[in-house]
């Protein structure tokens, strides 16, 4: 009878512990994001974002730094792939054509921790080169998962766009584009036609999808303590043998039960 009282201590002792670790394992899964607010002013219209500066922060550490010395100032959305990206932070316009490239920054580690779903803002970067981004970035219009969460590394996403922001971002997609030559082959224009573009009409900033500013609105790092990004799991999958976090929370499970058991046998 006293070999059984001690089973049934034993074996709540195990279950409580089991029960413990598995909701530690739920709060890690579930942590949310936190977020420096930054707000884009676009001829457009103005939307914010979040950025996700626990979770990416040698990215957002290197975005705002061209934030806070003004680089995106003028600058322009200078591609757009239809249900793909539009993207950004590369080139300036001063008062005439041509544009000016942006001075980059030292390159960014590369921090594909979520996934490239539509609303997300990534860092664009070299094809040969995964740790290579620096002043340039995308939103992604779709879920692009399957083809930026394991291409080149993954494109690491750093923030997201709230409210009705996506409104305006799609308003600039539904721009038409036009083959501009080096690297705009796809921008975008306002108030410019075919036949504009046939007789060399000269493009000016009543043209240009400027970005006038991007400025932060809340530097709290916890100011969208309530986001839950979704994960990059398709760059992470070779880690499923045992490699990663949950291989290392099932080893430890099993040595919990491991312990448990060794109680049980000498108290038996």
């Amino acid at each position: 009878m006293h070999s059984f009282t001690q089973f049934n201590a034993s074996a709540t002792w195990i279950k409580h512990t089991v029960s413990a670790a598995c909701l530690a394992t739920g709060l890690l899964m579930t942590q949310a994001a936190s977020a420096t607010t930054v707000q884009f002013q676009t001829v457009l219209g103005d939307f914010e974002v979040n950025l996700y500066d626990k979770t990416t922060p040698e990215t957002v550490k290197n975005f705002l730094a061209y934030v806070n010395a003004n680089a995106y100032m003028n600058t322009i959305i200078h591609r757009s792939e239809v249900n793909f990206v539009v993207q950004g932070g590369g080139y300036k316009y001063t008062g005439a054509m041509p544009l000016v490239t942006i001075p980059q920054n030292a390159k960014v580690i590369n921090e594909p921790i979520y996934s490239n779903v539509r609303g997300t803002i990534a860092m664009a970067k070299l094809g040969s080169d995964a740790n290579s981004a620096t002043n340039q970035w995308f939103f992604n219009l779709a879920d692009n998962a399957a083809n930026l969460d394991k291409q080149n590394g993954g494109f690491t996403v750093f923030g997201q766009v709230t409210g009705n922001g996506m409104a305006i971002v799609d308003a600039i997609a539904a721009l038409n584009r036009f083959n501009m030559g080096g690297a705009l082959t796809k921008i975008p224009l306002r108030d410019y036609t075919t036949t504009d573009y046939t007789n060399n009409v000269a493009i000016t900033d009543k043209n240009l999808m400027l970005i006038q500013n991007v400025v932060v609105l809340n530097a709290d790092p916890d100011t969208a303590a309530t986001l839950t990004p979704t994960k990059n799991i398709l760059l992470n999958e070779k880690k499923d043998d045992g490699g990663g976090s949950m291989g290392l929370i099932s080893l430890l499970m099993l040595g919990l039960l491991a312990l448990g058991r060794k109680r049980l046998l000498n108290r038996a």
